[in-house]
């Protein structure tokens, strides 16, 4: 049980990391920084079994590129622009929708047959999700609209759904390093024009932490501790783990940045935790492969 509960443990660290980055990194530099670090700590380990099986990994390069996209690309760096307007507690409660948006993207696009409990779930997290970001008022998001950032992380939240969908439909058969590692290379091809339009890429003393974590502790250390998991408990009794990102992001966030839990956050949260767990055995098909990305 421990290595998925650590791994979520740092994914929420993560989580934090990207609202604290804010006043010291440009977000189109610790967006690259990430899956380049990521990139140069796979690269000896994994450099190898790829080139010796490209020709096999050829036919699958289309889909790889989609997959960076999805995770790598649009999640992660519009997960660090959010940082610039919303809190760390409110990103930890809205990316617990993932497995929920997943789901409904599965049934909308996919035609997956959604059952009564599922739609239950949903009523709740949609509940959930409005008054969180009504912040305990959600009539109040007709006059005022939906905060910037908040909307960046369901976006991304949504995109990486897609993403989990994805990968588990076309299942790349490398193994999980060896797709992580593939996606890593594309991910980092794809943010180099991204790293061009930041104002600079310079990381100053008290961002070096940062950009480690980033791209050693939650994007290898996290993934490896995650397959861990699935190895010892199964993919679905592990997928259970990441109900307590929210929880866990809220505490760190508490603690190191001084963010206040609201009363709203634990109603919302509260709402989309129970129905997230209502569609639990459905979501969670979609949800298993989460180390890829985070």
């Amino acid at each position: 049980m421990l290595f998925p509960l650590i791994a979520v443990l740092i994914w929420a660290g993560n989580t934090v990391v990207a609202k604290a980055a804010v006043q010291v990194l440009d977000p189109a530099a610790i967006s690259f920084y990430r899956w380049f670090i990521a990139l140069l700590v796979l690269t000896p380990f994994c450099l190898r079994a790829v080139w010796q099986q490209r020709q096999a990994i050829r036919p699958y390069l289309g889909k790889f590129a989609v997959l960076a996209l999805l995770g790598m690309v649009l999640f992660q760096c519009l997960a660090y622009y959010a940082a610039h307007h919303t809190t760390a507690t409110n990103m930890g409660v809205i990316s617990a929708l993932i497995p929920l948006l997943g789901l409904l993207i599965s049934g909308l696009v996919f035609r997956q047959p959604i059952g009564p409990a599922a739609m239950y779930g949903v009523a709740f997290s949609l509940a959930g999700v409005l008054y969180l970001l009504g912040q305990g008022n959600p009539l109040s998001l007709l006059a005022s609209g939906i905060n910037h950032g908040d909307a960046m992380i369901l976006i991304g939240s949504a995109s990486y759904a897609l993403y989990g969908i994805l990968l588990k439909r076309w299942a790349p058969p490398f193994g999980p390093w060896l797709n992580l590692y593939v996606q890593v290379v594309l991910g980092v091809v794809m943010l180099i024009p991204v790293a061009l339009t930041a104002h600079s890429m310079a990381i100053p003393s008290q961002g070096i932490g940062m950009v480690l974590f980033a791209g050693i502790g939650a994007s290898v250390l996290a993934a490896y501790l995650w397959m861990r998991g699935i190895a010892q408990l199964g993919s679905e009794r592990t997928a259970i783990f990441m109900n307590l990102l929210p929880l866990f992001t809220a505490l760190i966030a508490s603690v190191s940045l001084g963010e206040t839990i609201q009363a709203y956050h634990w109603i919302g949260g509260g709402l989309i935790l129970l129905g997230v767990s209502l569609t639990q055995g459905t979501a969670g098909r979609f949800w298993n492969r989460r180390p890829q990305t985070v």
